[in-house]
């Protein structure tokens, strides 16, 4: 039944509704963070019995052909269960309680969110949480969970997808096609857990729901959001944005502004987290008010308490003042420690020169040099007749429009080839031509990527005497595990784009990480293993910068120029900018 009535967005509820929410989600992050911990050790114990400190992108059939390795997707495909019970199904529970004006109990939500997760082991509720765990927030709409709320396209695939039109096209078809089913589904938790209907009823439901409705929920949408952005933005003007604009203006001396910098851009942080905290179960209230209003036709009216009590807020906010003033005197005297002034993060050129010269030549080697970039990353292939060659794609159709391998072609052929009018370099004149200038960063790369080819690789290092200004790099873990093993003294990198276990433990001195895995908690692991960390691939200037003020070691990059610029405005930066830099590279 399509409702008609007029609706208002009325705060003062869910205000009333914070303490509530606030418990839940504390109580919930605490099980769940139990929960993680323990199913990490056991994920270790399980890789250390198979012989390995963790699994990656290079070493996915593992799971597919190990004992240990079903165990793994066994104990995961619990875990998200187990995470949507807490993390979803609960919550949903208690905003039902909250609605109905009922006893809230944290317990009892929780309770009900696992008695719900019953109704989902069948084929439909698979699909759902799979839906739920995967699509829904790469598409960024409808349920998710905050385990995996970060999940990203590998950047590598990404560029792929963009680079062919049939690709660009298939995967708009199916974002439409993903979301639509999104959409219709939107309600489909609400009738499983606050109705109790099987999957399949639940499901018809919120089809019915939803396209009687869909115009009123997009409205409903609008104006919540709209609502809450708008209250939240004037308290942050107000509380945060002003006072902060008042000290860069105002001619205070460097004693005090710092200090006042520091409490306000604590008191933010402090605020940031906790609209953070609550802002997906406000929005689920307002999901679960919409469910039971379609329902029954009309405006379904909170139960609102007759008295509010403000003194747990009062509280907070005296606990609040006394933490920030606390951190304020400790960040202060730490200040130039914290939030230093200059990046000591290096500059890599993706492959040679990154944009500023051609691709994987010598001159683009020259160009990364003289924009002064640290190091060049390469791609080396191994010919016909032996001898190893750079290019990056698996044939040389895109660069020098020639559909041949390089193992299928000899080093004579491909020296025929012309990259924009330049030869195709050897590893050797690579070598050459960065020797005392700039170190190399080797990917060992394609089908011809084996110990054979590191053996090599290692030979002609050795040959020029670069063992410290070369490092050798690839995909391939055996690959690298081997070179570090038989050469010790020579300087090897993993890149991964996914891996759990103990990643820092890996046998190698470089891990490259993909732009999202690289989080602040990765970063410090591997460095307690006594390893470096690289970034591939930062392109954008927002990334650059975000990763310049990281305690990453490198970047590897297209715009090298950009990275080497933005490395002068850093030095110039003032107190708020360090502050803001360094607090985007943690949270």
């Amino acid at each position: 039944m399509k409702t008609t009535e007029k609706k208002k967005i009325n705060i003062r509820p869910y205000f009333q509704a914070l303490p509530a929410l606030f418990n839940y989600q504390i109580v919930t992050k605490i099980l769940i963070g139990i929960w993680i911990f323990l199913l990490g050790r056991i994920f270790q114990a399980l890789l250390k019995s198979s012989g390995r400190v963790a699994m990656t992108s290079g070493d996915w059939k593992f799971l597919f052909t190990t004992w240990q390795g079903l165990c793994i997707m066994l104990l995961g495909f619990i875990s998200l269960f187990i995470y949507v019970a807490l993390d979803l199904n609960s919550k949903i529970v208690l905003t039902g309680e909250i609605l109905r004006g009922e006893k809230v109990s944290v317990k009892n939500s929780i309770r009900g969110g696992y008695e719900s997760t019953k109704r989902l082991i069948n084929l439909r509720g698979v699909i759902v949480l799979i839906y739920i765990a995967l699509v829904a927030p790469i598409l960024g709409i409808g349920l998710s969970i905050t385990m995996t709320e970060g999940l990203y396209i590998p950047t590598f695939i990404s560029s792929v997808i963009q680079g062919s039109v049939l690709y660009s096209l298939l995967s708009g078809f199916a974002v439409l096609l993903f979301l639509s089913v999104g959409i219709a589904n939107l309600f489909i938790l609400h009738g499983v857990i606050l109705d109790k209907l099987p999957i399949k009823e639940a499901g018809a439901q919120s089809k019915r729901l939803i396209r009687s409705n869909w115009k009123d929920y997009l409205k409903q949408n609008v104006i919540y959001i709209l609502t809450i952005a708008f209250t939240i933005a004037l308290a942050a003007i107000i509380c945060l944005f002003l006072p902060l604009k008042l000290i860069t203006v105002l001619s205070i001396p460097a004693s005090v502004s710092r200090p006042l910098t520091i409490f306000f851009v604590i008191a933010g942080v402090i605020l940031s987290t906790l609209v953070d905290l609550l802002g997906t179960p406000l929005y689920l209230l307002k999901m679960t008010q919409l469910f039971y209003s379609y329902k029954q036709g009309s405006e379904f009216e909170f139960n609102e308490k007759e008295k509010e009590s403000y003194s747990v807020y009062k509280i907070a906010a005296v606990i609040m003042l006394i933490a920030v003033i606390s951190l304020t005197f400790l960040v202060n005297v730490h200040f130039d420690q914290m939030f230093p002034m200059e990046t000591k993060v290096k500059v890599i050129a993706h492959r040679g020169g990154g944009n500023e010269g051609r691709e994987n030549t010598l001159s683009g080697l020259e160009k990364a040099w003289n924009a002064g970039a640290y190091g060049s990353e390469i791609d080396i292939q191994r010919t016909k007749d032996g001898n190893y060659v750079v290019n990056h794609d698996s044939t040389f159709k895109r660069v020098a429009g020639v559909d041949k391998k390089p193992e299928e072609m000899t080093l004579r052929e491909v020296k025929k080839l012309s990259v924009d009018g330049e030869p195709v370099p050897t590893f050797e004149e690579m070598l050459i031509a960065s020797k005392g200038r700039i170190v190399l960063f080797t990917e060992l790369k394609g089908n011809t990527a084996d110990k054979k080819m590191a053996d090599d690789a290692v030979s002609l290092i050795k040959l020029y005497k670069m063992e410290d200004e070369c490092v050798l790099i690839s995909l391939k873990y055996d690959v690298i595990d081997y070179i570090e093993t038989q050469y010790p003294e020579m300087q090897t990198g993993f890149l991964t784009f996914a891996s759990f276990g103990n990643t820092a433990g890996l046998n190698c001195d470089y891990l490259a990480l993909e732009e999202e895995s690289a989080t602040t908690d990765a970063i410090k692991s591997i460095h307690e293993e006594g390893k470096q960390v690289i970034i591939w691939t930062a392109n954008e200037k927002e990334s650059q910068r975000h990763f310049l003020c990281s305690d990453a070691d490198g970047i590897i990059t297209d715009n090298v120029v950009q990275a080497m610029e933005l490395i002068t405005e850093l030095e110039n930066r003032s107190d708020l900018d360090r502050m803001v830099d360094k607090i985007k590279t943690i949270m």
